[in-house]
Formats: C-alpha cells, sequence, structure tokens
C-alpha cells in the first residue's frame, strides 16, 4: 500500500518525455534547416551583385590583309583599314582575299 502512495513517474508521463524531447528535437532540426537556407538565399542574393558586368560589348573589326576578326583594343588601324599585326600593317590589304 505504501508504494502508491509515493511519488512516482507515471506511464503517461513517461510517454509525454519522450514525446516532449522528439518535438524539441524536430523544432531544432527545423531551425538550423531554415537558418542554413536563409544564410544561403543571403550568400546567393550577394553573389548575384558581385558579377562581373560588361558595360559595352567590345567592337570587333576585320583584318585588311588575312580577314580575321579581332577587337578594336587589339588591332592597328590605318585610315579606314584595321589589321591584325604589325607585319599586316606593313603588307596592306590584300586585294586577292575572297570576302
Amino acid at each position: 500500500m505504501a508504494s502508491l502512495l509515493l511519488p512516482g513517474p507515471k506511464l503517461g508521463a513517461l510517454h509525454s518525455t519522450k514525446l516532449d524531447t522528439m518535438v524539441r528535437l524536430i523544432l531544432w532540426i527545423a531551425l538550423i534547416a531554415a537558418a542554413f537556407w536563409l544564410w544561403r538565399k543571403f550568400k546567393a542574393g550577394t553573389a548575384a551583385d558581385t558579377r562581373p558586368t560588361l558595360d559595352d560589348p567590345l567592337k570587333m573589326v576585320r583584318c585588311a590583309h588575312c580577314g580575321v576578326h579581332l577587337p578594336t583594343d587589339r588591332a592597328l588601324h590605318r585610315g579606314q583599314l584595321w589589321y591584325c599585326s604589325p607585319a599586316h600593317l606593313e603588307q596592306g590589304p590584300n586585294d586577292t582575299r575572297q570576302g
């Protein structure tokens, strides 16, 4: 009879403790997943802003001697004609080139 009067864990209380522990674990996992998702979203947003952008596309010109295309910042010109190298600049335009 004395054992009935002493406080002790009840069967329902033991089940409730396991349930509380499981709920806390699930909440922590959800919190960590949400924090990770927000961090990645923030990181991706700032990375997109730091990508280099081209203000103006490079203008391409054609060599009057060999016909190769190259950007104007690497080409040499004489008058209205553009050349890909100093050698082609000296040789001048190639009249036999099919174009």
